[in-house]
């Protein structure tokens, strides 16, 4: 069974970092690509960046270019986020999502291509 488990949140000052890890079990984790995404509180979930199946092709959101930085360790089966210059407007959960990668599957960072999906980790920006 496909399972998904994002660690790494917190309560961060504004310019601030934090680093995500996002630990798949269950899964070829060499086969999916992983994307991570986001919803603040009143909005809808929003894709922020996504990695190829073998790290070759990443893309980001247009707000957080610039500032993050996604990776993975295949043989850890896991997905880092790095956050940088953190903002307010960067608050919400973050949730990593996995799909084969048998096509451009980072081509948008879209909801609707990822088929699994973590429970989410908490990023509140406060100072």
């Amino acid at each position: 069974q496909l399972q998904l488990v994002e660690s790494g949140g917190g309560l961060v000052q504004p310019g601030g970092s934090l680093r995500l890890s996002c630990t798949a079990s269950g899964l070829t984790f060499g086969y999916y690509a992983i994307g991570w995404f986001r919803q603040a509180p009143g909005k809808e979930r929003e894709g922020v960046s996504c990695i190829s199946s073998k790290g070759a092709t990443t893309n980001y959101a247009d707000s957080v270019k610039g500032r993050f930085t996604i990776s993975r360790d295949n043989a850890k089966n896991t997905v880092y986020l790095h956050m940088n210059s953190l903002k307010p407007e960067d608050t919400g959960i973050y949730y990593c999502a996995a799909e084969m990668d048998l096509w451009p599957v980072c081509g948008t960072i879209g909801v609707d291509v990822f088929g699994s999906w973590g429970q989410g980790t908490q990023v509140t920006i406060s100072s």
